[in-house]
This record gives structure tokens, sequence and C-alpha cells, in this order.
């Protein structure tokens, strides 16, 4: 099959969505599918047989540095992305555009033009998103989730990547579904350099709580910052590790824990490698996940729960989804109700090891990269059967 990817994101980066997509592309490479990947201007590329990536080219300004979730930044490469689409349709017949996130807009907008097929790709509730980032939008929140609706009405399938968002589907218009769920990426990289030895590097003797990920709001980092606060005076031996965020946040961060009283044990380390990441999560006692908004499960979630070191997160349905309370410790999203559960966990050896054993179990059986592949080639199986197929040049000439 001949596939158009829209990604309108940087790709790649080491982050949630730009670590999906690489995945689907490694994935639908082993299946032999031909696949051209249409992306921002940013990122690193990636080289798999049958992939080829294009890119939009620089936004006016020398526009760079686009975040996670919806920016201004964002909708200017939106614009351009939008624009590239165009110009690829008129260059080349798909027999189905894979479309990301927002860009279904982009391909069902082009569909009565160019008659191509295409597939929503969710990732998360464009609407919750951005009501999240910009509070005084929350009233037109209703208006938001009909639009968001849109393109699943003219998409061959819609592929959610959590049970959640595919509750929230009006199932009577959906021509096909298929749950397309994270996977723990430990293994799937090659491991960089040794990673430094945190107990060792930072002068920690007692436990190392660490939690890894960006920096955003919608990620808790307040929360866990002001539950650490509680358990600083109460366990004299506990340090919070954090790897990731951009400089801005860290320093802000930083600034937060100064005032907290809390820097003395609180060490934010920056960006690491994913090829890293297994080597420092089999370091901590506790991961951390204080998540506080969106439904979508955090892609980092199934890295933690393989590891086999316990986990604590928030109880909120972005975690409650996959995790029960025999593979996590579930805690309240309030300062108090997470450090209880931190210090409980922090005090419990026995309980830390036995929930990260069946976690680890969990996670090989249903959230492997063989599961995602099997779940990705049944989805296109169906496709295969039911797309109409694509006319050869030569036969459109005639």
């Amino acid at each position: 099959m001949k596939i158009l990817v829209l990604a309108p994101h940087p790709f790649y980066q080491e982050r949630g969505t730009p670590i999906a997509v690489d995945l689907l592309i490694r994935a639908l490479s082993e299946r032999g599918d031909q696949i051209d990947v249409l992306t921002f201007h940013e990122g690193a590329d990636r080289t798999y047989p049958g992939v080829s990536i294009h890119r939009i080219r620089q936004p006016l300004g020398r526009l760079q540095g686009v975040r996670p979730g919806p920016s201004f930044k964002k909708l200017i490469c939106d614009v351009y992305l939008f624009t590239a689409l165009i110009a690829h349709l008129r260059r080349q017949r798909y027999d189905l555009i894979h479309a990301v996130e927002e860009s279904a807009f982009m391909a069902m907008l082009m569909r009565p033009f160019f008659a191509t097929p295409y597939l929503y790709d969710m990732d998360s509730s464009m609407a919750t998103q951005i009501v999240n980032r910009y509070p005084v939008l929350r009233p037109l929140q209703g208006l938001f989730r009909t639009v968001e609706k849109l393109p699943v009405r003219y998409a061959e399938a819609v592929v959610p990547v959590c049970d959640a968002l595919a509750e929230e589907l009006p199932r009577n218009r959906v021509r096909y579904l298929t749950v397309l769920k994270d996977i723990s990426l430990l293994g799937l990289e090659p491991v960089d350099l040794p990673p430094e030895n945190l107990r060792e590097q930072l002068g920690i003797a007692g436990s190392i709580s660490l939690y890894i990920g960006n920096l955003e709001p919608y990620q808790g980092i307040d929360l866990l910052l002001a539950s650490f606060g509680v358990v600083h005076p109460e366990d004299t031996g506990a340090h919070l590790v954090i790897i990731g965020g951009e400089r801005d946040e860290i320093e802000r961060y930083e600034s937060l824990a100064r005032r907290l009283c809390i820097d003395d044990r609180t060490h934010f380390l920056g960006k690491r490698p994913l090829g890293s990441m297994g080597a420092y999560l089999s370091q901590a006692d506790i991961l951390l996940s204080p998540r506080i908004e969106g439904v979508n499960t955090p892609m980092k979630i199934y890295s933690y729960l393989h590891t086999g070191v316990a986990v604590l997160a928030t109880r909120l349905p972005t975690h409650t989804q996959v995790m029960t309370s025999a593979l996590a410790m579930l805690a309240e999203a309030t300062p108090s109700g997470f450090a209880e559960s931190w210090l409980h966990l922090l005090k419990d050896r026995a309980l830390r090891q036995k929930l990260g054993h069946e976690a680890s179990l969990f996670i090989e059986r249903e959230h492997s990269y063989k599961q995602f592949r099997k779940t990705l080639f049944e989805l296109y199986a169906h496709l295969d059967h039911t797309l109409p197929a694509t006319p050869t040049a030569s036969e459109e000439t005639r």
C-alpha cells in the first residue's frame, strides 16, 4: 500500500506522539508498505526501508521550538503542513492518508478533491487540550467537541490510543474502530552511552523517586513538588530526581523547589537520551506519574510498568484505564493525598516489589511491540480489503 502519514509535530523527537509515529512507520515498513511522512520542519530524520520523510519549508520568522499541545507556533506550522499536503496530493496518488491528530481535518477537507481515503489516528482529545491550555475558552468546550468529531464521520477507520478516547466516540458514525495502545519502549532503542550512576553522581544514600517526561502543566509537576514538600521532612533520606524538560521550565521549577525548601533533595537533570531510559528507571525505588489532565495514558507509563520498579500515579482516568491497585499505587491528585501514598510506598519494600513484579508481567502480555504490530497489521489487513484500488498512472491516462 502507498501511504501518506501526516505528522503535525516536530518529527523525530523523543516525546510521546513523535515516538508513537516512529513506531507506526517502523511497523508499516516491516509490513512492506511504501510510506511518505509529511511533517514539520523540526526534528531528526529516521531511516526505515520504504520510508521517505518530507518536511514543510521553514515558516516565516524562522519559527522554531514547537512544544507539545496547542499553540500559535503549532497553528502556523499546521497552515504550512496543509499547503504542503495539497502539493503532495497533486503530485502523487496514495491509497490512504494516515492522519495523526488535527491533520485528520486536513485529510477530510482534501477528500472531495482528490478522493484519497484517510484514517484518523487519535492520540488525544484536541478539545480537552485546548481548554486545558486556554481555560478562558472552557465555555466553548461543547462546540470544540462537536467539531472534533467531524473527521470521525468520514474516516475509513478511527484509531484512538486508549479506551477512554474510544468511549467518547459516536459509535454510530465510526466505520471501523481499532484501539492501538501504546507500548513499553524498553529494549526498542539502541542503548546510548552508559548513563551516570544517580546515587554516585548526586550523592544519594537514601531512596530515589524518579520522574521522566516533559514538564508541561498537564504533567502535574506542581503537584509533584508540593507533595514532596510533605514527604521531605517525614523521610529525610528521600530524594526526588526529575529527568526531562526545557531549560526555562527547569528554572521555573527549581525556583519553586527553593520556595518549598526541598531543593536540597530535588534534582533536575534535564533531557537524557531515550536509549538510556531503561538504565535510569532501573536505578529508582519509585517511579512517579503525577499527571493531572487529559484522558490518554502517558506513553512513559508502559515503560515504567515494564521495569519491575513500583509506580506511584494519580488516581485519574489517564492512569486507571491501564493500571489497577494490583499494578501500581494510585493516589489522590492532591498534595496531601499523593504524599500519603508516596510515604506508604517508601516504607513498604515488600509492596514495592510485589507491584513491580505484577506490572512487569502485565506489560509483557499486553503492551509489547509484538502486540502493537499484530494490532496494526490486523487494521491494515482490513483496509487492504475495503479500500478502493488506486488507479495506476497508465490507467489514469486512458
